[in-house]
């Protein structure tokens, strides 16, 4: 089994050149994702995760990876969570400070898009800061209203609850 361990700035954005396609996350990669989710939960930009419910929705998760020193990094990772079999949640999406700007962000947005359609997904959602991001795919902005699972599931729970400044977005597939 390929060990896949979390993108280090030790790695040099020219390995971000060999990056290998997107692809469904493998239980190797839990660490990896684990790491990026919390380091931008600790930043505000995300709600966090355990390594339990990574596990648990592990087949939900596309990764970006590079291979590095013998194993494959974890540049980037997403997680689509379906709501009903038409609407589905764009979550958890974070990519490494090390490979910002090189295009990971956009590549795990396009092979989401792919994988929503053939899970024959109706609407996808998000509540971002980075409106313009989602912006360029497609995504309008919305109302949060549109989602009262997503705020009974985690706008309710928290920290932020009483001053969000995430904005809605949605995209009919």
């Amino acid at each position: 089994m390929t060990q896949t361990r979390p993108f280090t700035t030790a790695t040099t954005a020219m390995a971000v050149g060999a990056l290998s396609a997107v692809r469904p996350a493998t239980q190797a990669d839990v660490p990896g994702i684990l790491a990026l989710v919390q380091e931008h939960a600790r930043r505000g930009n995300l709600l966090p995760r355990t390594r339990d419910s990574i596990e648990a929705s592990l087949p939900d998760w596309l990764v970006a990876v590079v291979p590095h020193g013998g194993a494959l990094e974890v540049l980037g990772c997403v997680q689509l969570l379906a709501y009903s079999p038409r609407l589905t949640e764009v979550r958890s999406l974070a990519v490494s400070d090390a490979a910002r700007g090189q295009g990971v962000g956009s590549r795990l947005m396009v092979a989401l898009i792919a994988e929503a359609g053939r899970r024959q997904v109706h609407t996808l959602f998000a509540l971002t800061h980075a409106v313009d991001f989602f912006l360029r795919f497609g995504f309008t902005v919305t109302e949060h209203s549109r989602f009262p699972d997503k705020v009974w599931r985690d706008c309710r729970i928290c920290p932020l609850r009483k001053r969000c400044t995430e904005i809605a977005v949605s995209l009919k597939l």
